[in-house]
């Protein structure tokens, strides 16, 4: 495969205009492209003089088989590809001397390209997540279902969700996270364009929280969900998971995903229990400062 097969633009509109009906093909396997992607655009058409991501497509007889998409801020993000079409991608991006940070995909794809990325750079890789996706099946509310109710939230709750999202970051030990949030940029964040849900008691204090990201070609993810620890333990968050589906089915997404911890039976068997059926699992890795090739 020649490296010509990859088509590379800096012009977001034109890459979704012939790459949007494949990214939407599978929107469940492809719900972090398209996410990310959606951000990038908007980020764009806001400002025009914003630095520009980079995307590229694979096409095989006039059809796009796969996408990368690598942004300002290093995140270089694949489709699932054959061993040999990475080692293709890597040998062609370094030639480019372009330098991903980290990279994000499903398990064999993310590391097939940190080890051909090492091969042309003689950069080390790391890994640094791992996680199961789930594609929601029937949704089936938790029996017994706990005291309270779900509720969309406000702008009088903005306080409140900043403070429990950097809970959860420091939980998961998300730290540009909690770098943008303590630094004010919020928007700048990935929790800035989620639609959130709490999990409310009968006397109408929030007890945990889940949130979901646009729609976007038909798909909606469920991230993050979170309970106090102190408040863990008695169903809530299985409760606000299924109010956040259910919203989400409600908005127009035909699929809704989510991602989980491997590491974390209890979430796991919830998310199960209530609907959630295993799709693939995911990896990422971080780089070192490698010395791409030149071209």
């Amino acid at each position: 495969m020649l490296p010509d097969d990859w088509h590379l633009t800096q012009d977001v509109d034109d890459f979704l205009a012939r790459a949007g009906d494949f990214l939407r093909s599978r929107a469940a396997l492809h719900n972090t492209p398209l996410t990310d992607i959606e951000k990038l655009r908007i980020r764009k058409a806001a400002d025009h003089d914003a630095e520009a991501a980079v995307f590229g497509r694979l096409e095989s007889h006039g059809e796009v088989r796969a996408i990368f998409y690598l942004t300002p801020r290093g995140r270089l993000g694949l489709t699932p590809l054959s061993v040999e079409q990475t080692d293709t991608l890597a040998a062609h991006l370094a030639s480019l001397r372009h330098s991903p940070a980290h990279v994000i995909a499903d398990h064999a794809t993310a590391g097939a390209f940190a080890e051909s990325w090492q091969q042309h750079t003689d950069a080390s890789s790391e890994p640094f997540w791992r996680t199961h996706l789930y594609r929601l099946g029937t949704l089936t509310p938790p029996q017994p279902r706990p005291e309270g109710r779900g509720r969309l939230t406000g702008g009088k709750d903005r306080e409140q969700i900043v403070r429990w999202c950097r809970e959860f970051c420091v939980d998961v030990g998300e730290q540009s996270s909690i770098d943008l949030i303590d630094a004010g940029s919020w928007k700048d964040s990935r929790f800035g364009d989620r639609h959130f849900t709490f999990w409310e008691t009968p006397d109408g204090t929030p007890v945990s929280m889940a949130a979901s990201t646009p729609v976007v070609g038909g798909m909606v993810r469920v991230d993050p969900v979170y309970t106090p620890a102190h408040l863990r333990g008695r169903g809530y968050a299985g409760a606000v998971t299924v109010e956040a589906s259910r919203a989400a089915l409600t908005a127009g997404a035909t699929d809704v995903v989510l991602f989980t911890n491997p590491d974390n039976p209890t979430s796991n068997a919830l998310y199960q229990r209530i609907g959630y059926v295993h799709v693939a699992d995911f990896a990422g890795y971080k780089f070192s400062h490698g010395a791409p090739e030149a071209g």
